[in-house]
């Protein structure tokens, strides 16, 4: 899935919320997305409100979450098991959902190592370096 524009992100999710809310038929990434978010009840809010929520700044250093780009990167993650790339992260998945007997907690302890794989790639103006990236989900293990 791939969006330039903050406000075409957002909307996604609002609309598979609003599709939730209405019981109807999901296409198949909406079902992944829809999955996330049924994860993500303290999130609902957010999906609500759509006016304040589509153009709104959360800003980590106010300590606030963004809950789009934490769902954004739990479909990376998603995205990431399905093809197995990097080469093994199935394999890391699965040992952390054994661990934390959570498949959610799991893709929690992996967006760690996602998030900062990107923002060490946004920092240096790079690629995002998937053998650190990796390295730093075989750690988790």
């Amino acid at each position: 899935m791939l969006i330039q524009e903050r406000e075409q992100a957002r909307q996604v999710f609002f609309d598979v919320w609003q599709k939730l809310q209405n019981k109807s038929p999901l296409q198949p990434m909406e079902s992944v997305i829809a999955d996330i978010i049924q994860w993500h009840p303290d999130y609902h809010n957010y999906l609500s409100d759509t006016q304040k929520t589509t153009h709104e700044d959360f800003q980590l250093e106010q300590g606030n979450t963004n809950p789009f780009l934490h769902m954004g990167m739990h479909i990376a993650i998603r995205e990431q098991l399905g093809m197995d790339r990097p080469a093994g992260i199935r394999a890391i998945h699965h040992t952390l959902a054994v661990r934390y007997q959570s498949e959610h907690e799991a893709e929690h302890q992996m967006i760690e190592c996602l998030g900062a794989s990107l923002w060490e790639a946004q920092r240096n103006q790079r690629l995002p370096d998937e053998v650190v990236y990796f390295e730093c989900l075989n750690k988790l293990c």
